[in-house]
């Protein structure tokens, strides 16, 4: 039996053109050739970076020209901006008239400090002013007594005068007729200047003695004055220990217990006027040399802004950081309704405003450069550039030299670029 094969069924192909495979292989080359000249400038670009970090990894930002205003943001708290505290005048046992938390008016009287001791001086020292001024009068007296003693002589001495004057007329003309001796004419010039020396004498006696009297009325007096002072310092002291109330407010704590012995000069209570109020800033010892007082500040408060001032600054440091005082610009009409005592508070102070200057956002880079390089992004390549920064607000930083307006920059840390000099930024 014979067994057909398949021979019946082959068919002879026709041999592939040489055409054909050239012209796909020509093909295929054009597009690799135009593949390499296309990835060209990025194999360039990707060989010439030392690093490369994506896009979404970093934050840029473009340089632009505008007015820098620094400033500085710190928490505040809300304290009364009159809170005296009243202190003991004297030594004695304390009696309150308030307790805490009261409301009082200015000049109520808050306690009474019983003093016997400050007391009884006061009372003493009255009687000696005016043991003193009884003891004045009396002085003056005596001094118009001596005054008319004094009077008196002078009187007495011109009557002699007179009456020598008198006779020596007389002898002059009984000695012109030879009706006296020499010895009576000679006498009677004695005696005419014995009395003038007298009179002369009792008239300078007068001055000297008036003078007397009225230096030792004056010494007298001014000891009168010095224990009037006395009197009225002690007058004061003794007020003083009636307590009264300086400001409209609340009364605070009470430092001792009712009926309790108080020393002088010791903490008694405090009043607290909650119609104005001041904030109390921690502001960081970085900053310090920078502010000034006066310095215009804005406090932020359920979403409005209010304008304030930097009214003191404490010249201590402590915890690295600096108090200060902020106040409302016009606390009668500026200040806002609602503010309680230790209330938290967004302040901004304004330390300068810089007009027309280059600047870019502030970022971290200024941290990992310290200020002293950036780097700059030009198509996908960013290149590292030394720059200068000056003044730095809260949001923007200016730069002084080595970026123009409209360069981009990165503002993120640049930490992880390990100071590479061009760092290829992809998609």
């Amino acid at each position: 039996m014979k067994i057909a094969d398949t021979s019946g069924q082959d068919v002879v192909l026709e041999k592939p053109s040489n055409k054909k495979t050239w012209i796909v292989s020509a093909t295929v080359a054009v597009g690799l050739i135009a593949l390499v000249a296309f990835a060209m400038p990025s194999i360039a670009t990707w060989s010439s970076g030392e690093a490369t970090i994506s896009r979404d990894r970093v934050r840029l930002a473009t340089v632009t020209r505008g007015d820098l205003v620094r400033d500085l943001s710190v928490q505040g708290r809300v304290v009364a901006a009159v809170s005296p505290r009243l202190y003991a005048t004297g030594q004695g046992t304390i009696t309150f008239e308030v307790d805490a938390g009261d409301e009082v008016k200015k000049g109520q009287v808050l306690a009474i400090i019983e003093s016997p001791e400050l007391t009884n001086q006061l009372k003493q020292e009255q009687a000696t002013l005016q043991q003193q001024t009884l003891d004045i009068e009396r002085q003056k007296i005596q001094a118009r007594k001596q005054a008319l003693e004094n009077q008196k002589a002078v009187d007495l001495a011109k009557v002699t005068l007179v009456a020598a004057e008198r006779e020596k007329r007389r002898a002059d003309k009984a000695y012109e007729y030879n009706s006296i001796s020499q010895i009576d004419f000679e006498k009677a010039q004695d005696d005419l200047q014995n009395a003038e020396l007298v009179f002369k004498h009792a008239e300078e006696d007068a001055s000297l003695n008036s003078e007397s009297l009225a230096f030792e009325i004056k010494t007298a007096e001014l000891q009168v004055d010095r224990q009037a002072l006395l009197v009225k310092e002690l007058q004061r002291k003794v007020d003083e220990l009636t307590m009264k109330s300086p400001v409209q407010g609340i009364v605070g704590n009470l430092a001792v217990k009712q009926k309790n012995q108080v020393s002088r000069n010791q903490p008694i209570l405090s009043v607290v006027d909650l119609s104005e109020f001041e904030l109390e800033v921690d502001i960081p010892e970085s900053y310090a040399d920078d502010l000034a007082i006066g310095m215009p500040a804005q406090i932020n408060v359920n979403g409005e802004t209010y304008a304030a001032n930097l009214v003191t600054i404490s010249p201590e440091i402590e915890n690295n950081q600096v108090t200060g005082r902020v106040r409302f610009a016009d606390s009668s009409t500026n200040q806002p309704l609602g503010l309680r005592q230790n209330q938290r508070l967004t302040t901004r102070i304004l330390m300068e405003n810089k007009t027309d200057v280059l600047m870019v956002k502030r970022g971290q880079f200024l941290e990992s450069s310290s200020g002293r390089f950036a780097y700059k992004l030009t198509n996908d390549m960013a290149e590292k550039v030394t720059i200068r920064t000056g003044a730095r607000s809260l949001s923007n930083v200016e730069i002084v030299d080595g970026l123009e307006i409209g360069d981009t920059i990165i503002v993120s840390s640049t930490d992880q670029f390990n100071k590479a000099e061009k760092v290829l930024i992809t998609q």
